[in-house]
């Protein structure tokens, strides 16, 4: 299903997304070296319930994870870099933490995810997270009424490569609305002229994430979290934007 939202309904999106962002704000402020997985997930439950909003990775269950995620934030750590199960995990200097969350408000939904180091960083930690906010950023910039969901696909993908990093294809970003998960697919690698045409009113997940010397991933036992196949680091950087007239406004900025 690809979903046009209505002017009214951007607007609700708009609040959906300022919270989204600014409960990942608070969520990488309160981090520590020291600080457990599990304590992160119960920060966000008590975020997201005193906002009023739902979450959306709770009662979560696609084909691809192993039963309902039952958790409210994926904490993916170091190797981990995509669907991340809280679990007991005390973080240690110089970790490397994506957090990534989905709520809905007011029957609108938005997805973000930001990557950074607890403690002391290692250079090429910081150029792992560098090389997916740079790809953000040209994605975003793309985005207009008449482009194509390839290029921002090929934005995205031409600065992760041009920086040296593999690019795997099996999970990018998506289209989001009443629900989290809808279509239009956006790679994060692409040819420019191919896809979807964008439309005022489209909201787009655009999440260019990466792993340091590889693009396979294998699946933890917990049937969720995704990790680099050579343990390499990774990195994850995602906001909600939505189609204007003008061009591509961020939703997922905090307050």
């Amino acid at each position: 299903m690809i979903e046009i939202l209505t002017p009214a309904e951007v607007d609700r999106a708009r609040r959906t997304g300022a919270l989204v962002g600014t409960i990942l704000q608070t969520l990488r402020d309160r981090t520590r070296v020291g600080t457990n997985l599990l304590e992160i997930d119960r920060w966000t439950k008590q975020l997201i319930e005193d906002a009023g909003a739902e979450s959306c990775y709770v009662d979560y269950a696609p084909s691809f994870g192993r039963g309902p995620f039952g958790h409210h934030v994926c904490t993916a750590v170091n190797d981990a870099v995509l669907h991340g199960l809280p679990h007991d995990r005390a973080l240690a200097d110089g970790d490397l933490l994506t957090l990534d969350l989905a709520v809905s408000l007011d029957g609108i939904a938005a997805d973000a995810a930001i990557s950074f180091v607890v403690g002391t960083v290692d250079p090429a930690d910081a150029a792992l997270i560098d090389a997916t906010e740079r790809a953000l950023a040209a994605g975003i910039a793309a985005a207009r009424p008449g482009a194509r969901t390839g290029d921002l696909s090929h934005a995205i993908g031409t600065v992760l490569e041009d920086a040296g990093y593999p690019v795997n294809v099996e999970f990018g970003g998506h289209g989001i609305g009443s629900t989290m998960h809808q279509d239009p697919h956006v790679s994060n690698t692409g040819r420019p002229g191919r896809g979807y045409t964008l439309r005022p009113g489209l909201l787009l997940a655009l999440e260019p994430w990466v792993m340091a010397d590889t693009d396979v991933l294998v699946t933890e036992p917990d049937g969720w979290t995704l990790r680099s196949a050579t343990g390499a680091r990774t990195a994850h950087t995602e906001h909600t934007i939505a189609i204007t007239e003008d061009g591509a406004e961020v939703l997922t900025l905090p307050r």
